[in-house]
């Protein structure tokens, strides 16, 4: 088992009531896991941009809404007659 650093948290009232009435869950577990998550995504997020292969992806990109014709379907007009249809 690997050596664990100790780190205090601080929480609201309300939240604390809310977790106290769930004793089964192991919380400290629960907050190591969401703070690795996180660090998995702020490293991936902070991965320099293959600049090359991000200038391929939009020419693609480019290329492809060049294949595709406007067509007559209008979108506000589907929202409104959906909105209308709840009412």
């Amino acid at each position: 088992m690997e050596t664990m650093d100790l780190m205090s948290v601080r929480i609201d009232t309300s939240t604390k009531q809310r977790m106290a009435a769930l004793p089964d869950i192991n919380w400290a577990e629960v907050i190591r896991n969401a703070v690795r998550e996180r660090l998995d995504l702020e490293e991936e997020l902070r991965i320099p941009l293959d600049k090359r292969r991000a200038r391929r992806a939009a020419r693609r990109i480019d290329s492809f809404r060049g294949k595709v014709r406007p067509g007559r379907f209008d979108s506000t007009t589907e929202v409104r007659k959906w909105r209308e249809l709840r009412k």
